[in-house]
């Protein structure tokens, strides 16, 4: 039985791995867990240095049980020859469902309003009660247009949307099948209704959306955070939500994830955090563990990856 360091993993993996590998701690490994490893399984987000890939002198390959990878140091693999695997493609949808999720319940108040349908106060029904914004047939700034932004300009169509976007480099096919205008981050913010963050976290992106940026924002905007917690500067959008610059927010990543029980973030009703749902379905998670293991199969054996980041 192969050994690989790994964070607890749901019994799928050794399901659709029939068994095949030992799985010893990732992040409380010891030196003898990582002189034994063949492989790392990333579960989660634990950093993986140059020093971890050091400490593993028999290391042939990490898989990484997700898309983005900015949790792993990359260039230091590339380094070391050591392959890195993810899981592209499989988790677009997923995680475009659950951007029109947050758009239609913050717009909608939909958690708001369960709470007041649960508690003594609701006695009857009140037309003027709860009135939010309207989704259908208003703008949607999406914030990197790669696949999983095109699947939500996807969904954001049959709302009769129209969708603005800004990315590293134009797409013109997604301007014509999706009738998504390119503009400048400037017209983005300033035009859009919702402002949807489905950007990687890079040098480039990280504090992206800060005060200057909010404060562009409409006043009755709502910024929808998909991509990566460190996107969005967290005091600024705590102070833009408490002064009412913008509406509302819809978070399913935070700066630190998770934010302190205390954080005065948590105790804002005009935003909504969800615990990193983005591709948490059942069948995106089997297809992603699906992913994950061949990946580490391939390195395991020497085989090419067959998804390959580096």
């Amino acid at each position: 039985m192969e050994i690989i360091l790994s964070d607890p993993v749901p019994p799928l993996f050794d399901e659709l791995s029939n068994g095949r590998f030992e799985i010893r701690p990732l992040t409380t490994s010891t030196n003898s867990d990582c002189e034994a490893a063949v492989a790392i399984l990333v579960y989660g987000h634990p950093p993986v240095d140059g020093a971890l890939m050091d400490a593993c002198p028999n290391l042939k390959v990490i898989s990484n049980h997700g898309v983005g990878v900015d949790h792993i140091d990359v260039a230091a693999a590339t380094a070391r020859g050591i392959p890195v695997g993810n899981t592209p493609g499989c988790l677009d949808a997923a995680t475009a469902d659950m951007t029109m999720a947050l758009i239609l319940s913050v717009a909608r108040n939909v958690v708001v309003g369960d709470h007041f349908a649960r508690s003594p106060e609701f006695d009857h029904y009140q037309p003027a009660l709860l009135i939010g914004q309207e989704v259908t047939g208003s703008t949607l700034g999406i914030v990197g247009m790669g696949r999983i932004g095109a699947e939500v300009a996807k969904r954001a169509n049959a709302f009769d949307m129209r969708v603005l976007y800004h990315n590293r480099n134009r797409r013109p096919e997604i301007e014509e099948l999706l009738g998504a205008e390119f503009v400048s981050m400037d017209q983005l913010l300033r035009e859009s209704d919702f402002v949807s963050l489905n950007c990687p976290l890079t040098p480039e992106t990280t504090g992206l959306i800060g005060a200057k940026e909010l404060l562009a924002m409409k006043s009755t905007g709502i910024l929808i955070n998909m991509a990566r917690g460190p996107v969005v500067q967290t005091g600024a959008l705590c102070d833009a939500l408490t002064a009412g610059q913008i509406a509302a927010a819809g978070l399913d990543v935070t700066d630190p994830e998770p934010l302190p029980r205390d954080h005065p973030l948590l105790q804002l009703k005009n935003v909504i955090i969800t615990p990193h749902l983005g591709s948490a379905s059942n069948v995106t998670r089997m297809r992603m563990m699906q992913m994950t293991i061949d990946n580490l199969a391939a390195g395991v054996e020497g085989r090419e990856l067959p998804n390959r980041v580096c």
